[in-house]
């Protein structure tokens, strides 16, 4: 089949095919298009009807709701409990903790879970972590009275071995009794997720200006609808086939894969703490006004009494899937973080992750936390 890829033309632009009923700047279409009116000199075609689309699409965004937040703190299947805001030891093996890029992490506390309900004689405290001791008066890292370490502004290479050397005396009349707990600490956060969508829709001819005008409209008016969740659409590809179809003949027919994706907003803006800030719950809303928006394309075109438009959307081709995305440095790994499964989490020494995938790769020569690099 041939194939005619396309990038977006600059607003106001005119398509390099320039074919298929020639036209005006693209800008001129647009303000047409949006006002459901032709564009001056254009002649539509017989059961040509764009206005159905600008219509629908003007109503549709009279519904949108208003913003609900900027920013999620925690990914969408970590919450922390109250339990795992206080983190104890054990004496057995290493304990597994997780703190949030810039955020202020748990109490790491420097007892086991059966010495934590019971009294200590003259108790002593001392950590160490991956650059020596650690004193109370550390600007990053603070250890309370009780022994407890907090981090204020966890950074990436903060993440590492930390010990806890404990000193105490069951009762008066007991020995001096000496323990060691061994905490692993990694940096996290959110993985960029974002919804991908493809769908489909009946074309002009596929060097035809109008395809590229109404491609531009489709996505401002997507991106619209978004906007007040403070996410953002973004093309990933579009094209243009010659379909065969059964007893119908030749039909042109463009295929739009694009993302609807959070906005940044770590930069510049207050965290929202409201639970209706989250990323997941922005993006879920983000998709449902989406699929609703497709849905009503097909309701309008099935009440028109005229012949359907030259460029309409095609029922039921409408696809979406979730993607994962980390940082370089990050991965996702539910086996080896149980307790944060769908964080990304920094790469641990042996591993290494270059790219914005979600895995961090074997590396035997990688001794840091956090490698973008097998060196």
């Amino acid at each position: 089949l041939p194939v005619c890829p396309r990038q977006l033309p600059a607003a106001g632009g005119r398509s390099a095919g320039g074919g298929g009923g020639g036209g005006g700047g693209g800008g001129v279409w647009m303000e047409a298009l949006a006002l459901g009116r032709a564009p001056p000199g254009w002649r539509r075609p017989a059961g040509s009807a764009f206005p159905v689309l600008s219509i629908l699409l003007s109503a549709f965004l009279l519904r949108a709701p208003p913003a609900v937040g900027y920013f999620a703190r925690l990914p969408r299947s970590f919450r922390l409990t109250q339990d795992s805001l206080k983190i104890v030891g054990s004496s057995h093996f290493p304990v597994s903790v997780y703190v949030m890029l810039h955020q202020k992490s748990p109490h790491v506390l420097c007892v086991t879970q059966q010495l934590r309900n019971t009294e200590l004689v003259d108790p002593s405290f001392q950590w160490h972590g991956p650059k020596g001791k650690i004193i109370s008066e550390n600007s990053t890292a603070q250890v309370t009275s009780t022994g407890s370490l907090i981090f204020q502004n966890f950074e990436e290479s903060m993440s590492g071995v930390y010990t806890c050397f404990l000193e105490y005396r069951p009762t008066v009349e007991e020995v001096v009794k000496n323990l060691q707990l061994k905490y692993i600490v990694y940096a996290y956060r959110d993985p960029h997720f974002y919804y991908q969508f493809t769908a489909r829709y009946h074309a002009a001819p596929c060097n035809s200006i109008y395809n590229i005008s109404f491609e531009r409209k489709l996505l401002q008016i997507l991106s619209k609808l978004v906007l007040d969740l403070s996410c953002e659409v973004s093309l990933l590809k579009s094209e243009c086939h010659r379909i065969k179809m059964q007893r119908a003949g030749l039909q042109n027919e463009l295929f739009f894969t694009f993302s609807v994706s959070s906005i940044d907003t770590d930069k510049g803006r207050k965290p929202c703490t409201d639970h209706n800030c989250e990323t997941s719950k922005r993006l879920s809303k983000a998709k449902n006004l989406i699929e609703r928006f497709f849905n009503q394309q097909v309701e309008a075109l099935g009440k028109r009494v005229e012949p359907l438009p030259e460029i309409y959307y095609i029922e039921g081709t409408l696809q979406m899937i979730w993607i994962n995305r980390c940082f370089p440095g990050y991965g996702i790994n539910s086996l080896k973080h149980p307790r944060c499964p769908e964080c990304c989490v920094v790469c641990s020494p042996g591993s290494y992750n270059p790219r914005d995938g979600i895995h961090c790769f074997q590396c035997n020569s990688s001794l840091v936390f956090g490698a973008k690099a097998c060196i």
